[in-house]
């Protein structure tokens, strides 16, 4: 990553000449450079306070300095993105942050960047200690790896279910939360694409889950939630909240061509968030529920889908 960020400084100039005279109206190319100069630079800024705090030891302020660093990190990232990009991100009820208890957190998953929003606001915004449940790949960025292998976090193998073993750790990792805590998980366990959604209904038949592949039938927007990893984190925290979040406004960045021709974002990722004391969960049927609320955000994010958005669905048959 420094030898990286070296030959990126180093050319940095070409790259800028080269966004000037190639862009045009857009500037999609220079934004683009501004970005990966910004984000090779952070994540060497990142690993040297890494190391810093390696070097200081385990002390008993660790987590908390390791978050502060997180939320500096994302923090930086959000606000270059806001600048050169044109984010922007509107937020309906957010959850308040003064409430003193634990929060499980289960986010729909679609577009680029949705998981790392949501982390900025947890940490940021509503002062929030997130623990999360990811995809091991995402340990190949070096900064990722080092920071949060150092947190209490859970790292899921493939795309599949959290099942077995892996629903037990989410477990273990919930039962620690705190009053400042947030289990973070994406029950569909991807982003979501159409063809993702036709498989995952599929798969559903196959099962003989026939009931819960209907359901998944109805929904047009989201993928449907594998419930084994999200009921082992309501069990193992019976004392905290359930926050449900929709998002849209990015869910038709499928590939990189998706995301070049929408620089810079000339529309807001839109949000809800919906909170759920824990003496509203039921004691029973909890799969049932899960899905109701997962309903309830294909709904919304249908009523709140910009326009330019709405493309046809994939077969199912």
């Amino acid at each position: 990553m420094f030898a990286l960020t070296i030959v990126v400084g180093v050319a940095t100039p070409l790259l800028l000449l080269i966004g000037l005279v190639a862009s045009h109206g857009r500037h999609r190319f220079l934004r683009v450079a501004v970005i990966g100069v910004t984000w090779t630079v952070m994540e060497c800024a990142a690993l040297l306070a890494s190391f810093a705090l390696w070097i200081r030891g385990r002390t008993s302020d660790y987590d908390e300095r390791h978050y502060a660093l997180c939320g500096w990190f994302l923090r930086h990232v959000y606000a270059v993105s806001a600048r050169v990009l044109g984010l922007t991100v509107e937020i309906q009820e957010p959850l308040n942050a003064s409430a003193d208890r634990p929060v499980i957190v289960l986010s729909r998953h679609a577009g680029p960047g949705d998981s790392f929003l949501i982390v900025h606001y947890l940490i940021n915004v509503y002062g929030r200690r997130p623990r999360i449940v990811m995809k091991t790949t995402l340990q190949l960025d070096p900064t990722l790896d080092v920071m949060f292998n150092r947190l209490p976090n859970a790292f899921i193998t493939g795309s599949a279910a959290p099942r077995g073993e892996a629903a037990g750790e989410i477990g273990r990792l919930a039962a620690g939360l705190d009053s400042r805590g947030a289990m973070l998980i994406f029950p569909e366990g991807g982003n979501f694409t159409p063809h993702r959604r036709v498989r995952a209904i599929r798969r559903l038949r196959r099962q003989g889950d026939h009931a819960e592949a209907r359901r998944a039938g109805r929904m047009k927007n989201v993928l449907p939630p594998h419930v084994a990893g999200t009921l082992a984190a309501i069990e193992a925290a019976p004392m905290a909240d359930v926050i449900f979040v929709a998002h849209t406004g990015a869910d038709d960045l499928l590939s990189a061509g998706d995301v070049w021709r929408e620089i810079p974002m000339t529309q807001p990722l839109r949000a809800r968030w919906w909170r759920v004391p824990y003496e509203e969960i039921p004691e029973t049927d909890r799969e049932r529920w899960l899905y109701d609320w997962w309903a309830t955000i294909d709904a919304w994010i249908a009523e709140n889908r910009p326009e330019s958005e709405a493309a046809p669905q994939p077969r199912e048959s």
